[in-house]
């Protein structure tokens, strides 16, 4: 049990109404301000990459227009995926027993993973539709994902959810949703590693090894970069009430999930192989 010491001693939770403002019965919180934001500045970047002759070694296979009407698509995969994978993996119970929690996404929020399965779906439907070479679209998008990781995971910190475990470090924080104990603000470490730090690392892939000429290898780093970090956090973040640490040791949902994405992000990254050069056909 921590000293009474400690909990004098950290950080008083900032005072951030989750809404930022409300006409009515409409209510716009910082949450769907994130999703909003990490859409949109992704989908700039994207452009800005495939607009960049330099990194694919000649004309991207993606075009602007192909990124501009699959902005739509990835959207859709993102909220119904997200929000489908937060109800089949962390409470699949209480939402059968009420089933109209599922459209309130501000309570119990989204799944990662359920937001990568529907947006991976989205790919190859829309990559299959455009006759688009898949994997190079892929790439792309996890090339630009890390942003809205980092303003989902400050959003959950304004929300007061998904806290850390109880601790003494210098900077814990004590959250009005989980009691008087200091704990890890474990949603920043996640928007410093999943966010930051995943987006320098794969910027430094795209933009420095010109790694989008080799496709999938992008996509394995996001993935198994993600996967890494997030197993991680999860030594620090406090397990889902509702779930608890399973098969009774210290292993959460979030370590299960995370651990097939490191090893597929390992297999996608080791056997990418670099785009055949196209070369123009002789002049007679």
């Amino acid at each position: 049990m921590l000293s009474p010491v400690f909990s004098q001693l950290a950080i008083a939770f900032p005072q951030i109404d989750p809404v930022i403002f409300q006409i009515g019965p409409l209510a716009i919180r910082w949450y769907s301000l994130s999703y909003i934001a990490g859409i949109v500045l992704g989908w700039l970047y994207a452009r800005r990459i495939v607009r960049n002759d330099r990194l694919w070694g000649g004309k991207s296979p993606v075009s602007v227009t192909d990124l501009d009407d699959f902005l739509l698509w990835a959207t859709i995969g993102i909220v119904v995926g997200g929000r489908l994978g937060f109800v089949l993996f962390y409470d699949l119970g209480l939402y059968l027993q009420e089933p109209a929690r599922i459209f309130a996404t501000w309570q119990g929020g989204m799944s990662f993973h359920g937001g990568l399965i529907g947006t991976t779906i989205a790919m190859f439907a829309f990559a299959w539709r455009r006759k688009l070479p898949v994997w190079s679209l892929i790439d792309i998008v996890s090339a630009v994902v890390p942003t809205g990781l980092f303003f989902g995971r400050v959003a959950n910190f304004i929300n007061s959810e998904l806290w850390g475990r109880p601790t003494d470090v210098p900077w814990a924080v004590v959250f009005p949703t989980g009691g008087d104990v200091p704990r890890h603000p474990s949603q920043l470490y996640e928007a410093a590693l999943e966010g930051i730090a995943l987006l320098l690392v794969l910027r430094l892939c795209t933009h420095g090894f010109l790694k989008l000429k080799t496709p999938r290898f992008v996509t394995g780093v996001f993935i198994g970069g993600y996967g890494t970090a997030r197993i991680f956090v999860e030594f620090f973040r406090e397990p889902d009430y509702q779930i608890g640490y399973l098969f009774g040791g210290w292993l959460t949902m979030g370590m299960v999930l995370s651990l097939p994405m490191v090893v597929l992000g390992v297999i996608l990254a080791a056997s990418a192989k670099p785009r055949p050069e196209t070369t123009a056909a002789p002049q007679e």
